[in-house]
């Protein structure tokens, strides 16, 4: 299904989270208006849980989404226990940041506990769904893969929600819809809270930017983050423009633009990738695995 956009979709999520690393949970506003930080350009992270990180590599949702294709290449369907068992080991040898989704589905999982997904409603999960296309037959078949693997991690109803709210919003687009009416037309099947944190970005479309971000709240929760995804992309026809703003205003800035980049570029080309964002680190273990 959409088989050929799946690659662009990964590749473009995977160069995103690289330009987000650099001010990926960068909270203070003296350091975001840092004159040092090159907007044209792949940064090194300033947060100091990316430590051993460099200009070019991926934030660990990065790490994790290229583990899911990884694990997908082959495959023609996707088994969540052996994906489970995939992560786990990728896991015990990871030298990256560990967030608390990972640790605690870790510990889930060395305990026995089942289901073994965190009780998380952080919004990251969301952005590294694109390789699940490969794997899916039909729409259904992707919502329910979706659901299977935000619930290794991310076990919590909230988040599930939200994946599927983005898992359809992504169908709608790759099948040529306008990605602000197909916003408005997911927006009448949502629950009342899903309503709101919409209403919030079409409310705030006018704002600056950063004050918008800031005030829905720029952290990693669903709640303010979603809001911010939608913002991002109601606000914005020019994927740079789009990425770079959602930089300026700090925090969870790679899980929000992984989740706008792949429903951008849905309906958009690959070209729209800024040339000198493209020298990422994993250029040829990308290449290798596509």
């Amino acid at each position: 299904m959409f088989e050929e956009k799946i690659k662009d979709l990964v590749i473009s999520s995977l160069v995103i989270d690289s330009y987000c690393l650099g001010t990926h949970w960068v909270y203070d506003e003296e350091q975001l208006i840092d004159n040092s930080i090159n907007w044209n350009a792949l940064n090194v992270p300033i947060a100091l849980w990316h430590k051993g990180k460099i200009a070019g590599d991926f934030t660990h949702y990065g790490d994790q989404t290229l583990w899911l294709y990884e694990f997908l290449k082959d495959k023609n369907s996707f088994d969540e226990n052996a994906f489970k068992d995939f992560w786990f080991e990728k896991m015990k040898h990871y030298t990256g940041y560990i967030d608390g989704a990972s640790r605690n589905t870790l510990s889930n999982i060395e305990e026995k506990i089942s289901p073994s997904g965190s009780s998380s409603t952080d919004l990251s999960i969301v952005g590294r769904i694109a390789p699940l296309l490969k794997v899916s037959k039909t729409k259904n078949e992707f919502f329910k893969n979706v659901e299977k693997f935000v619930s290794i991690t991310h076990n919590s109803q909230l988040a599930k929600d939200c994946a599927d709210f983005f898992a359809k919003l992504l169908i709608l687009v790759l099948e040529k819809n306008d990605i602000k009416k197909s916003i408005l037309k997911q927006k009448e099947t949502c629950d009342e809270h899903f309503q709101s944190m919409i209403e919030n970005a079409l409310n705030s479309k006018e704002e600056d930017s950063f004050k918008a971000i800031r005030d829905f709240g720029p952290a990693c929760d669903i709640n303010g983050g979603f809001s911010g995804v939608i913002y991002l992309l109601i606000k914005y026809d020019n994927l740079k423009n789009m990425i770079i703003a959602n930089s300026k205003a700090g925090g969870d800035t790679s899980a929000r633009a992984m989740i706008a980049t792949i429903i951008f570029m849905a309906n958009n080309e690959i070209g729209q990738l800024p040339k000198e964002w493209m020298n990422i680190n994993a250029k040829e273990k990308i290449e290798d695995k596509f």
